[in-house]
């Protein structure tokens, strides 16, 4: 019996101690350089975001924050190298709405999205544009959707790859308009963007950061953008809802850390987060990439990871997509 009481004050004084720990790396963090993971290649929308998210937080939390970039399986290796890391807040997770598109497109990503990471706060809301060669005969949005519903012109449309927002969204298009459009899944969206300016594929719904330079060069021309209403960045040019209401797919990005990661941890790293995208040298950065930043916290978006999960594996279900 007293054996039994020793073994349990130990066990509650190895608790307290751990806990009291815990405490304190929270209220010490951070002390390092932070690691902010981004699953996709250098140069790329993402990674620009990140860079620049990045710079600013270091000077709010005191610590470099170093970007690396993990790239494959569509965003799945970086994810799953973040989900499997020290839950410290020493390596953070940059993604995109494309994490929880994954789950329902591959068969076997390497976490458990809504087990293995928690959500932040998201960063920004990021347009796709549906753009076409200045050649091709749909000069409006009005123009394509009847070329499209018309099925007498072969339209190709490109991709940064299978289940990317630039590929739903094409799905989601084709559906309700009830057209014969092809898929074309490019290994990055840059490809696909200079294959529509060859001439080689008809269309694209690029991520607008992507094809910005496209635009204001007038080599391409922007027919509507994919978010509910217009956009600032470009406000002659309509969104799709104004032709085929109801339609949207809007691309965001956002922090994660691997669960387990204190909360106060959590709180700190979404309110430096938050501070960030309050600065006005970011807030013009992203208005120029035609970017919405959002105001967001841990629960809110772990609503928005759920329910997007459900939204996305809809038009998966609807794409007939998978990598297996």
């Amino acid at each position: 019996m007293i054996y039994s009481k020793i073994i349990k004050a130990v066990l509650t004084l190895s608790g307290m101690l751990l806990g009291m720990c815990g405490i304190a790396q929270a209220q010490t963090w951070p002390a390092r350089p932070i690691t902010m993971v981004v699953p996709f290649a250098a140069g790329g929308s993402t990674d620009i975001t990140a860079r620049m998210l990045a710079e600013k937080l270091a000077g709010i939390l005191g610590q470099n924050v170093v970007v690396e970039n993990k790239t494959g399986a569509g965003g799945n290796i970086g994810a799953a190298a973040v989900a499997r890391s020290t839950p410290d807040g020493y390596t953070i997770l940059l993604h995109t709405s494309t994490l929880t598109a994954n789950v329902s497109l591959y068969k076997n990503m390497g976490l458990n999205v809504q087990k293995d990471l928690i959500p932040v706060s998201q960063v920004a809301l990021i347009p796709n544009v549906l753009m076409v060669n200045n050649d091709f005969q749909a000069k409006t949005l009005k123009d394509f959707v009847d070329v499209v519903k018309q099925k007498k012109v072969a339209i190709n449309y490109g991709s940064s790859g299978s289940g990317a927002s630039n590929h739903l969204a094409g799905v989601l298009f084709n559906n309700m308009v009830g057209g014969d459009m092809v898929h074309v899944p490019y290994k990055g969206g840059s490809l696909a963007n200079n294959d529509l300016l060859a001439g080689q594929i008809q269309a694209v719904f690029s991520p607008l950061v992507e094809v910005l330079g496209f635009v204001d060069s007038g080599k391409l021309r922007p027919l509507a953008v994919t978010t509910k209403s217009r956009i600032a960045k470009l406000p002659d040019v309509p969104a799709v809802a104004e032709v085929l209401p109801g339609f949207e797919i809007v691309l965001w990005n956002g922090i994660f850390v691997p669960t387990g990661t204190p909360k106060d941890i959590v709180q700190k790293l979404g309110n430096a987060v938050q501070t960030v995208l309050q600065d006005p040298a970011v807030l013009k950065k992203l208005a120029e990439q035609g970017s919405t930043p959002l105001k967001s916290n841990p629960d809110d978006f772990k609503k928005v990871i759920d329910a997007e999960i459900v939204k996305w594996g809809d038009l998966i279900k609807m794409a007939g997509a998978r990598v297996d």
